[in-house]
């Protein structure tokens, strides 16, 4: 019988914790769902983790940098409150905090946004000359950035994310601001503010997350390139549900700095592409340290893997229960095609797969529940009750999962088991060169199917986790279709810094197969 781990009266109490109101009815509705969650959770319980350390950040040589205190140009005083809604004598406005102030559970009304395209995978059409799409997580300087979410609706920022600058030094000039699940919470491209994105090889279903608008543009050949971010799957599933390229670089690899942030140990900024070949291209733009970013100063960067072996491992946890019989030969098929190469295919073993989803459902809420702590409506955006359904969820378990007698419980646990994810993968690169598996246990889904569930959307991401948790790299390309003409995508793992090894790999199969040639009608558009 599961137990009811969290009371109304204790909703009432986290979301007061995290500056959230909340209506009778979201009381109800939450203390069900972060209940269920939690629930689920427990499996934790049943992983031995006494002397295993806890992990908490996945960087490997990598110091913090300083820099000389310099005076140079930066905002004006005018530039710096350009975005408040409310100034005085030349400050931010806040309310008194020593005040009890009333808390508004009203339903917002929100202006109607401009459906741009029939996908709703455009959130902004910056320039119809450009060439690159950005989620809108990247910060672009006097472009509208909303994380797709409606707190940050308005939002001009005075800067650009290093990876957009990349780009434009590049000589690329941004043509869409894409959709995408807030903040990056999903994976399924349901959870923007702005209404959900449709795949375009059937509009009735999802088109996976939360990356969602930049696979979309690149399937349908609006761009050749799009920047995405995973944090747990959130490049590698849009990239399957669309038939394009992705990659999901070693933590590190990619700056981070102006990308607007999720959980700031796991996110990792990346590419999707129509290729392989063109997405190691755009990578190669991108792949480089960042003074304004810690953690991508690894000396690690670029080092030799040593003479491959030939052998590549499929995990056996990944082929078991829960994985579409269809999905499941497919994936299969892919693997033959490499056998047909000359690799040799060798089973391994990642036995702590089963317990993924619950550490991360622990881990990167509660970084999400800090890094969503500074909109306030202060600085810019608006107020907390801008927040979506899913974003209140991740902060109250966040708030929950760190607050005083349960970290040790929830927080903790969860980095003890992520060093066992670590030591499960490192103890399998020693047997082979890379690890491919499925992406997604599903084919693409309805939309509104299985939004009523968040539990179920959260179990979408297991064979993302690995990878994730332990901070190293994954390709994910196309391999097949479903008989009803649905794309079906694998990723090809590697241990950190293996992105060449994995571009090669993909390459080497995208030779023997034409999947990722193959586009979506869009004779209707």
């Amino acid at each position: 019988m599961k137990k009811t781990i969290l009371s109304k009266d204790k909703i009432k109490h986290i979301a007061k914790l995290a500056n959230l109101s909340l209506g009778e009815k979201e009381l109800q509705k939450y203390t069900e769902q972060l209940s269920s969650v939690l629930n689920y959770v427990e499996i934790l319980r049943q992983v031995r983790t006494r002397n295993v350390p806890p992990t908490y950040q996945v960087l490997d040589e990598t110091k913090n940098i300083f820099r000389e205190d310099e005076i140079k140009e930066s905002f004006s005083q005018k530039d710096a409150l350009a975005q408040s809604k409310a100034t005085h004598n030349g400050y931010f406005l806040a309310r008194n905090v020593f005040e009890e102030r009333e808390t508004s559970t009203k339903i917002l009304k929100h202006k109607k946004r401009k459906v741009i395209d029939k996908y709703n995978a455009i959130l902004s059409l910056v320039n119809s000359k450009g060439n690159v799409g950005h989620k809108d997580l990247f910060i672009t300087k006097g472009i509208e950035t909303t994380a797709g979410s409606r707190v940050l609706e308005g939002y001009i920022p005075q800067y650009n994310s290093s990876v957009v600058s990349d780009f434009i030094e590049a000589g690329f000039i941004t043509k869409y601001k894409l959709n995408q699940d807030a903040w990056g919470h999903g994976a399924s491209g349901e959870n923007s503010d702005f209404g959900p994105t449709k795949n375009p090889w059937n509009i009735k279903k999802v088109a996976g997350g939360s990356s969602s608008g930049s696979a979309v543009v690149v399937a349908t050949r609006k761009v050749d390139v799009a920047t995405a971010t995973d944090t747990c799957g959130s490049i590698r599933m849009p990239s399957a549900y669309n038939n394009v390229c992705g990659i999901k670089p070693t933590y590190g690899a990619v700056s981070r700095y102006g990308v607007i942030a999720f959980a700031s140990s796991l996110d990792c900024p990346g590419l999707l592409s129509t290729s392989v070949g063109k997405l190691k291209k755009f990578f190669n733009l991108i792949n480089k340290k960042d003074l304004f970013d810690a953690t991508s100063q690894s000396k690690s960067r670029g080092r030799n893997l040593g003479k491959q072996k030939g052998i590549i491992g499929i995990p056996i946890e990944f082929l078991s229960d829960g994985i579409d019989s269809e999905i499941k030969k497919i994936f299969m098929q892919a693997v033959d095609t490499f056998k047909k190469a000359n690799f040799k295919i060798k089973k391994v073993s990642l036995p702590h797969t089963k317990y993924g989803i619950a550490a991360y459902y622990i881990i990167a809420p509660t970084e999400a529940a800090s890094n969503l702590a500074r909109y306030d409506g202060v600085r810019y955006g608006n107020d907390r009750n801008y927040f979506g359904p899913e974003a209140k969820r991740r902060i109250m378990l966040g708030t929950f999962a760190s607050s005083a007698g349960y970290t040790g419980r929830y927080y903790e646990k969860a980095a003890r088991v992520r060093t066992l994810f670590i030591r499960d993968l490192e103890k399998a690169y020693k047997k082979v060169d890379a690890i491919l598996a499925p992406v997604s246990p599903i084919p693409p889904f309805d939309i509104g199917e299985k939004s009523g569930d968040p539990l179920q959307l959260y179990l979408m991401d297991i064979y993302a986790t690995p990878s994730s948790l332990s901070g190293t790299p994954s390709l994910s390309i196309p391999c097949g279709f479903t008989k009803n003409d649905l794309p079906v995508g694998m990723q090809i793992m590697g241990p950190r810094w293996s992105e060449e090894m994995l571009f090669d790999l993909g390459e080497k199969y995208q030779r023997l197969t034409d999947w990722h040639k193959r586009k979506p009608n869009l004779a209707d558009e």
